[in-house]
């Protein structure tokens, strides 16, 4: 595992002024916004299509309703919406780069970013992407504190946004019912490391000998210059779930045992646990291990699905807007996805609007 934090240190040595960022600096959030299309796809919908019910869709991943996107909606669309709302939640009118975070770009080249930081009038702003599948905006996090922690940027639009219905075979039960689309966004500004909003050490991690748990075979270089087209359905997303799950509660767990002890923390002190919501039974299991009571758990699996990299942001942003998530909070953020990749970071909730 890494250790990520926006914090830098003094030298100490004499000489001539270097650029670089002062002493403590800090990534602090200061807005969040969340989108989710319109379009809704009950249990009842998807038994009318698939060997499949409501109830065992229920026992499997906790899923009633999922979001997803109209045909011609891109994932740039969810992103564009999910930052405006997170600018217009920090009062603040742009920023320095835009981060994305998303395994649905509109298309392989170029990367998402720089269309939807244009689409938000940041038009000459640093932009790329960031592919880290469920776990990219924990990655993606990461990347802009050390943006900030360089003195690179003052302020950081981080965008996690996923349409991953669009990969996702729809005969196929086993990924069909979970996965739906979205968009949640923070703005991160520089400050002091000991705010509400700082952002605590980030722990990240991967595992590409197991890349093969979590891929979509089809259409990179390794399947185009093998000069064999690709095989029926390869195309599609696919998932080995028992090992995924074995392998998502021992890295989620780990990690957060990690962020808490490095931010200086104990588990008891976590008010809120913010888990990518990849299936109940994973969360369950992870909060259990972590001996996070229910009452401290934040979740809308129910509601709006696996929405890959946006999942955190996004039940961020709900929890605010519902009361469930308030100033002071100290809340504990984990993710495990395709790579494999996972990891974890703290912070302590500031008083923002979520939009």
């Amino acid at each position: 595992m890494t250790d990520f934090t926006a914090a830098s240190a003094n030298s100490g040595q004499s000489g001539p002024a270097v650029a670089g960022p002062p002493p403590g600096r800090a990534a602090v959030v200061a807005g969040i916004g969340s989108y989710v299309p319109p379009d809704v796809v009950t249990n009842q919908d998807l038994e009318a299509r698939l060997d499949t019910s409501d109830e065992w869709i229920r026992t499997r991943t906790g899923i009633a309703t999922r979001h997803v996107v109209a045909p011609g909606t891109a994932t740039s669309d969810l992103a564009v919406e999910a930052g405006r709302r997170a600018l217009t939640s920090a009062g603040e009118p742009g920023a320095d780069a835009v981060v994305l975070a998303t395994t649905t770009p509109d298309r392989p080249c170029p990367a998402t970013a720089p269309d939807v930081a244009a689409r938000l009038g940041l038009t000459g702003a640093a932009a790329f992407d960031v592919a880290a599948v469920c776990t990219g905006f924990l990655y993606a996090l990461a990347t802009a504190a050390g943006l900030i922690a360089a003195g690179t940027a003052e302020r950081v639009l981080v965008i996690a946004a996923d349409a991953f219905t669009t990969i996702v075979d729809p005969t196929d039960r086993t990924t069909a019912v979970i996965f739906a689309d979205g968009a949640g966004a923070v703005l991160l500004r520089a400050g002091e490391a000991d705010e509400p909003g700082a952002l605590g050490p980030v722990v990240l991690g991967s595992d590409g000998a197991l890349a093969h748990l979590i891929e979509v075979p089809a259409g990179g270089s390794r399947q185009r210059s093998s000069g064999v087209p690709a095989a029926p359905g390869e195309e599609f997303f696919r998932m080995h779930g028992r090992d995924t799950y074995r392998h998502a509660v021992t890295h989620m767990t780990a990690a957060c045992h990690t962020a808490v002890e490095r931010a200086g923390l104990r588990l008891a002190d976590i008010d809120r646990l913010a888990a990518h919501q990849a299936n109940a039974r994973i969360l369950a299991t992870v909060a259990d291990r972590l001996r996070i009571p229910a009452e401290r758990q934040l979740s809308n699996i129910e509601r709006v699905g696996n929405t890959g990299a946006a999942s955190i942001p996004l039940l961020l942003a709900q929890a605010a807007a519902e009361g469930a998530l308030a100033p002071g909070h100290r809340v504990l953020l984990t993710a495990f996805g395709g790579g494999l990749a996972w990891g974890a970071t703290t912070l302590r909730w500031p008083e923002v609007k979520a939009l």
